[in-house]
Order: structure tokens, then C-alpha cells, then sequence
């Protein structure tokens, strides 16, 4: 039986798979990395440990599944995006990379919007300059390290770098260089006003693929470092949430994701490029060759959630670590006892500031509604409603544009909770349901790799390899009272904006 490798290049972690060709998964296997964080507010990461690790991952795979390296057919990659991987003329890594999650460039993406002036950017990128996006980073370089950009040659993101140090080839993929802000999104090629605008030299930009093009093969360097056979072909392959989608078959329309992981993402197909605008969602080609994607983010969605856990859930920690069992089946557990609405009280989710629909750093968390009666069950149901609240807020913009849609495919931690699945059901108005594919973005990076290889479409293969495992339908009565709190849930953010930014001004954070 032969075998597609799937490798997610995560913040934390690489994971690696490998999927066979009926779309089972027979193994995987994580190796972790460090994060560096020289500055408040600052995330890097050495380029030099993803490779350690990816090779390290890839090795460790092979031995535990019994799978030798020849009887891998294809090689798939799925990454963190925006990461600024700055290499000079000879490959070598200039200086840690920028990550997607690092703060530094408010200033340049404000110089950004101006010298380009916002609107058009949005015409010519599908999105606002925002801080994680890579070309704000390159700007920074320039402006804060210009002995570093002076050594500047080539400029990858994340898993782009694995993938050199895998094929010894540069390239990029649609999707991920869609969150770069120097692409092109609807003519699918680097833009050119955007890098003579920002005096960016197009020469430091890769060849540019579709997800399921073959971008290179095994060289004998990297087959003795990982136990892959030299030859073997490797695809371009995309960022995460592009393969996140893949990876649960949203590949056509009609069909969102949402994601809940740390931040959350309301994922929708488009077969033509549509943009947003006010650029409140993100317009990206999608990891589907020839088609594109909207997403809006919630910076912390399940991010919340583990917020409630870490600091007030202490009994619900010692439950679980007598029992076992995962603390969050007790939290929901205990949500579950309070009404629809928490009896008058809503929680906003804005703990990390906001991306989806209101692009604001200085927007704060709050429980609205208080009172003598609400207890913790009320308060822990409150956060997943308004987590809840706030990712329906993206579906009705995608909604707003005549965006079709018949189910929603959830995906991340939060979805093993039948409760919480109801939940989205009944405020979002959809069926909900989860698919028999759980790997994330790597079972979609192997998707790719399938693809490029056999020659089957995207599609197809998921048609094939994704199955419904559970439907939840939307409860009319409970929708109908969540409706009523959903209106008052949006109409908090404009009221309070100027008390948040005001507090973040007096805490020191402006």
C-alpha cells in the first residue's frame, strides 16, 4: 500500500501523517519547537528548528508505523502563515523569522495603508495591512535592521523554508501568499504595484504554484536527514487554514467551516474572487486550484474558553485530574445547567483585542448583564455564547454578499462537544456536523499531495475520503430566544469602543 505524507508546520509543533491511498490515516507523529519572544509584544521562531524538527517528526513516523520511506508516494505541506523567512543569496537564514502572531509593525502597517491608501489595497490584496501579514515585517526589516535586509535575497514563509531544505527549490503557494499582502489575490500572480509601492524587490519573491502542483522532489540530502525516498515528489501545498478547510471537504459552495482552535476561523469556498469592501474579512485563493476563500478570524475563541479554564475552573481541574477525563467535559457540563442567555448576561470575546468584524487591537473582553442571581454555570455558558456570538458575526458579513450556505463542518477542540455543536447550530441557524477526517491541515496537506501525484482533483479525492460522522440540526425555539440575545450582542461593541480604547490608553497599552 502506498502512502501520502501530510506535514503541518505549526507555532508550536510540526505534525506529520501519512495518510494511504484510500484515505485512511495509518500514523502520525509531532515534534515541538521553541518560540522566542525577545520583546513584549514580539514572536519568532528559528527557521533552522523546523527543519530540525520536520526531519526529526518525519524519522520518528516511518519507524513507529512500520512504513518504509520508498512506499511514500507524495509529500504535502501545510504551515503557520505570514512568517517572514528572510534567506540571503546563498539560502542561509538572515535572522529569526517574524511571526504571524508578532505585534512589532503597527507604525508600518499604518505607512502601508497610506502610501497605497487603504481602499486600493484592498482592491489589489483582498485585505487591510494588519500586523501579522508578512510585508509589514519586511518593511519593519528595512527600517529597524537595515544591516539584516541588506543581506536580503529571497523571502519565504514557514513551510516554504522545510520545503527548500526538503527539494533544495523556492517556492510559494496561492493560498499562503495571499497572507502575504504582496499578492495579486485575484490574478493569482505577485503584484506588482503593491512591491514597487513599498520598494519591496520583486526578485526576493519564489516561483508561485497552485496547492497541488508539484514544487520540487526529495533530494539524497534531505532522504538521508528524514528516511524519504530521493525523487519523491513534494507539493506546493498551502497555508494552514486553506488545508485546515481541505482537510474537512470544504471545497465547494454551499459549505462553511468553522474552525475552534486558540483563534477561530468562519471559512466559506468561492468559485470567483470576492472581496470584502471594508476588508473586514480576509479574500484569499484557496488551496482548490483556480478558486478562492473568505475567512473572518476570531483572535480568541477557544482562547476564551481556556482563559475561563485557567484561572477559574480549579474544582473542574481537580475533577478531571482525579477522573482522567478532559476538564472541558466538565465545563460544558456545568454550562449546561444555566438557561439560554445566562439568564441576562453576555460575555464579549475580545480578550486578545479583535480581527473579525471589528479590526481592533484595543477591543477587551467584558461580561455585560451581571447580577446577584449569576453563578459560575452562567458565567461559563456566557463565554461560549458570546464565542459563539462572535463567530456568527463573520458568517453574516459572508452573508451580506449573498454567500449560500447549507451546513457548517466544525472542526478543533471545541467540536468534540456535543453541547457546544448545538449550541453553533442553534445561533448560526445551520446543521452542524463533523467529518471522520480530524488531522487539521496535515490530512489536508496529504489531500495535495494525493492530488498532485495521482492526478485527481481536490474535490474528488475528498468526495472519496471525507465522510459525515454527526449531524446536529438547529432547534427553532432555541434559535428564535438566541435571536433576541444575538441582537443585543452586536450592539455592545460600538457602545463601549471608546471606554475599551480609553482603558487600554490608561493601562499603558496604546
Amino acid at each position: 500500500m502506498g502512502y501520502y505524507l501530510g506535514i503541518d508546520l505549526g507555532t508550536s509543533a510540526v505534525k506529520c501523517i501519512l495518510v494511504g491511498v484510500d484515505g485512511s490515516v495509518r500514523s502520525s507523529h509531532s515534534v515541538e519547537y521553541p518560540l522566542l519572544q525577545p520583546h513584549p509584544g514580539w514572536a519568532e521562531q528559528r527557521p533552522e528548528d523546523w527543519w530540525d524538527g520536520t526531519a526529526r517528526a518525519v524519522r520518528e513516523l516511518l519507524a513507529q508505523s512500520g512504513v518504509n520511506g520508498g512506499e511514500v508516494l507524495g509529500v504535502g505541506l501545510s504551515g503557520q502563515m505570514h512568517g517572514s523567512v528572510f534567506l540571503d543569496a546563498q539560502r542561509r537564514v538572515v535572522r529569526p523569522a517574524l511571526l504571524w502572531c508578532d505585534q512589532r509593525t503597527g507604525e508600518q502597517c499604518e505607512w502601508i495603508e497610506a502610501t497605497i491608501g487603504r481602499e486600493r489595497l484592498g482592491q489589489l490584496t483582498g485585505n487591510r495591512a494588519l500586523t501579522g501579514f508578512t510585508a509589514p515585517k519586511v518593511v519593519w526589516l528595512r527600517q529597524h535592521e537595515p544591516e539584516h535586509y541588506a543581506r536580503v535575497a529571497h523571502l519565504l514563509l514557514p513551510k516554504d523554508y522545510v520545503r527548500l531544505k526538503l527539494t533544495d527549490a523556492l517556492g510559494m503557494d496561492m493560498a499562503d501568499a495571499s497572507g502575504t499582502l504582496l499578492l495579486d489575490v485575484a490574478g493569482r500572480r505577485w503584484s506588482r504595484d503593491v512591491t514597487e509601492a513599498l520598494g519591496i524587490p520583486a526578485e526576493w519573491l519564489p516561483p508561485l504554484y497552485e496547492s497541488n502542483e508539484v514544487a520540487g522532489a526529495i533530494t539524497a540530502a534531505a532522504a538521508e536527514a528524514t528516511g524519504l525516498r530521493a525523487g519523491t515528489p513534494v507539493v506546493a501545498g498551502g497555508g494552514d487554514q486553506a488545508c485546515g478547510a481541505v482537510g474537512v471537504g470544504v471545497v465547494k459552495s454551499g459549505i462553511a467551516s468553522v474552525a475552534l482552535g486558540t483563534s477561530g476561523v468562519v471559512f466559506v469556498h468561492d468559485d470567483s474572487y470576492q472581496v470584502d469592501p471594508e476588508c473586514r474579512l480576509h479574500s484569499f485563493c484557496h488551496g482548490v486550484p483556480g478558486k478562492w476563500h473568505r475567512m473572518g478570524v476570531m483572535l480568541a475563541a477557544g482562547g476564551s474558553f481556556q482563559w475561563w479554564k485557567n484561572h477559574f475552573a480549579y474544582e473542574e481541574l481537580q475533577l478531571a485530574a482525579r477522573d482522567g477525563k478532559d476538564v472541558y467535559e466538565y465545563l460544558t457540563a456545568l454550562a449546561e445547567q444555566a438557561p439560554i442567555g445566562s439568564e441576562g448576561l453576555l460575555f464579549l470575546p475580545y480578550l486578545t483585542g479583535e480581527r473579525t468584524p471589528h479590526p481592533d487591537p484595543q477591543a477587551r473582553g467584558a461580561f455585560i448583564g451581571l447580577n446577584m442571581r449569576h453563578t459560575k454555570a452562567h458565567l461559563t455558558r456566557a463565554v461560549l455564547e458570546g464565542i459563539t456570538f462572535g463567530l456568527r458575526d463573520s458568517l453574516e458579513l459572508m452573508k451580506a454578499s449573498s454567500v449560500s450556505v447549507s451546513e457548517l463542518r466544525v472542526s478543533g477542540g471545541g467540536a468534540r462537544s456535543p453541547f457546544w455543536r448545538q449550541m453553533i447550530a442553534d445561533i448560526f441557524g445551520y446543521p452542524v456536523v463533523t467529518v471522520n477526517s480530524t488531522d487539521g491541515p496535515a490530512y489536508g496537506a496529504a489531500v495535495m499531495a494525493a492530488s498532485g501525484v495521482s492526478g485527481e482533483s481536490i474535490a474528488s479525492l475528498c468526495d472519496r475520503w471525507i465522510a459525515v460522522t454527526d449531524r446536529t440540526e438547529p432547534s427553532p425555539e432555541r434559535r428564535e430566544a438566541y435571536e433576541r440575545y444575538y441582537a443585543v450582542y452586536r450592539s455592545l461593541y460600538p457602545l463601549l469602543k471608546s471606554s475599551f480604547h480609553e482603558l487600554a490608553g490608561l493601562a499603558g497599552h496604546k
